[in-house]
């Protein structure tokens, strides 16, 4: 499935616009006190254990918009945003939300 933050679709036309659909995906407390307690994995003020939990959650978030593109017989999403958010009780929770429109196009 074609997926793309702008609204359009360079050398394609836009047939239908079918619906708002939404991906997320949420990260535990545990796992920012496994991480931020692991300062042997920061390098050079990055935490690859971070980044790569956080790649987690965006794909699951993705695969589930897709999922519910597909389900309405959408070949593209369109105009994707990508948001992060700190959730939860005292913020010990981090969200990744990602929203797009459903699409056909030829």
């Amino acid at each position: 499935m074609l997926k793309t933050t702008t609204s359009n679709i360079d050398g394609k036309t836009i047939e239908q616009y079918l619906d708002v659909v939404v991906g997320e995906a949420i990260l535990g407390a545990n796992l920012f006190k496994d991480i931020f307690g692991a300062v042997r994995d920061i390098v050079g003020g990055r935490s690859g254990a971070y980044e790569k939990e956080m790649g987690k959650a965006r794909e699951i978030a993705f695969a589930e918009m897709e999922a519910k593109a597909r389900s309405l017989g959408a070949n593209g999403i369109v105009g994707i945003d990508i948001d992060y958010e700190v959730v939860g009780q005292q913020g010990g929770m981090m969200m990744v939300s990602v929203s797009g429109t459903a699409v056909k196009y030829r």
